[in-house]
């Protein structure tokens, strides 16, 4: 069993095992450990709330919990309600549920927020402080490392989870098709053309330096031996370097900034949603909002 399950919820939970088993499907089905973690730590905070069995699972105590949780963000609830409402689905494939209470449940409605773009310089404020696009020598590897990363996640608007995610094997840098691989939300793979060459010239630098020929590309132990780099320990790393900037930049916020400037700079609305990997274009509109508001903002100023 899940040693947080056994932690939290100990062996004797009704919901202990059915959770255990309904993430383990999820390893098998390929998700992330980003999206398990998350649905761990949803599921185990509705497991606290209802201690019976998950086949006397019914809609009450489901409406009780949101009825709980109902002051934090709608962003929030509705995460937390899609966790129960997959694990419910979930429960009834497999006959642990006569019917899906989650069918009797109202979805919680998210207001279309603007993106937060943070200003470029901003942005390069932070980069320059990990390191230049041509570093030392005996600048640290994990450093070299931190650079290419966030670099990566603004230049190609991926998730900073998906760049985490990325492998040797995903990047094509042969001269003048520079690609990467991207793996985003529900399986989708998409591919971004790299077409900064001085953000070319550091991946090669850092691959070079770091020796890397296939496997993770941004590992979590500098002399390679290590996994993947955690989304957690990226975004510690990113909050420090931000710190050393004096700056408040989000990791996400790489993301809106590199659409915002797509569209500012004239790029299709399908153009950027193929790029950030936006299953519906809808979503990719919110940034040309934006730039329309940022537009009516200068002429009112």
């Amino acid at each position: 069993m899940d040693p947080v399950i056994s932690e939290q919820l100990g062996h004797a939970h009704p919901l202990a095992a059915p959770v255990d088993d309904f993430l383990t499907d999820l390893i098998n089905a390929g998700a992330s450990a980003h999206t398990r973690r998350a649905y761990r730590g949803d599921l185990l905070q509705f497991a606290g709330h209802h201690g019976d069995p998950v086949g006397e699972l019914t809609a009450a105590p489901v409406r009780a919990y949101l009825a709980e949780i109902a002051g934090l963000a709608p962003s929030t609830r509705k995460r937390k309600r899609a966790a129960i409402a997959s694990f419910c689905k979930w429960a009834a494939r497999h006959d642990l549920l006569q019917a899906n209470p989650m069918d009797r449940i109202d979805t919680v409605k998210v207001p279309k927020n603007l993106p937060r773009p943070a200003a470029a310089a901003d942005v390069a404020k932070v980069l320059a402080v990990i390191c230049t696009r041509r570093p030392r020598k005996d600048l640290p590897l994990d450093r070299l490392r931190d650079r290419a990363l966030f670099e990566t996640a603004y230049v190609c608007g991926a998730r900073a989870s998906e760049v985490c995610g990325l492998y040797v094997e995903d990047l094509d840098l042969r001269l003048d098709d520079e690609h990467v691989r991207i793996c985003g939300k529900g399986g989708s793979v998409r591919t971004v053309l790299l077409d900064d060459r001085g953000y070319v010239a550091l991946l090669k630098l850092y691959l070079a330096r770091a020796g890397y020929t296939s496997g993770p590309l941004f590992r979590a132990s500098i002399n390679g031996a290590g996994g993947p780099l955690s989304y957690d320990a990226a975004h510690h790393r990113w909050q420090s370097y931000c710190a050393q900037a004096g700056v408040d930049v989000d990791i996400h916020q790489l993301r809106h900034t590199h659409a915002t400037e797509l569209i500012n700079a004239g790029v299709s609305i399908e153009a950027v949603r193929r790029r950030l990997g936006h299953a519906s274009t809808e979503t990719t509109q919110l940034y040309a909002l934006l730039g329309s508001v940022w537009t009516s903002d200068l002429q009112a100023g």
